[in-house]
């Protein structure tokens, strides 16, 4: 095969003409492309043991715990299951939205439901939104609280989840 620049002085090579010995370079262990040992894995797994929360972000889970009250119950139970061993404050307010959040998410899906019943419908459709503005309202109280680093209790909780 022929270079596409002319004849090469002899002694003169390209680096990609000269073979490279199983050793490697300086006699070391060999490379891949991605220049680590042949031996090693480019990618490592994540420990099987969560690293711990900061304390600006323990404290900005658990805000979000709250404000996820907006959409239910469902964020506060994810923050709850995915952060409670990683920080003590996130485990604590995401608990404590979940339990606040739950009984009346639940009332407001068969509320919804029922809406769709002819004549009595529009009452229950008014149920549903006067339990979500109530869960907006309630669940940004406690954020601001929680983002100022106190912890926040609702006044009627039936805490459920010990």
């Amino acid at each position: 095969m022929s270079d596409a620049s002319g004849p090469k002085p002899q002694g003169a090579s390209s680096p990609g003409d000269q073979p490279r010995s199983a050793s490697g370079m300086n006699g070391g262990p060999a490379q891949n492309s991605a220049g680590q040992a042949s031996g090693e894995h480019p990618y490592t797994g994540a420990s099987a043991v969560p690293e711990p929360l900061s304390s600006s972000e323990d404290r900005q889970w658990a805000m979000l715990a709250h404000f996820g009250g907006i959409l239910g119950f469902i964020p506060s139970l994810l923050i709850y299951l995915i952060f409670k061993d990683r920080g003590p404050f996130t485990a604590q307010e995401s608990k404590e939205a979940l339990n606040f959040t739950l009984p009346p998410t639940l009332v407001a899906v068969v509320a919804n439901i029922l809406s769709l019943i002819p004549w009595i419908g529009g009452i229950f459709a008014v149920i549903a939104a006067l339990i979500w503005i109530a869960l907006t309202v309630f669940s940004v109280i406690a954020g601001v609280h929680v983002n100022r680093g106190q912890p926040y209790r609702y006044k009627y909780n039936l805490r459920l989840i010990k």
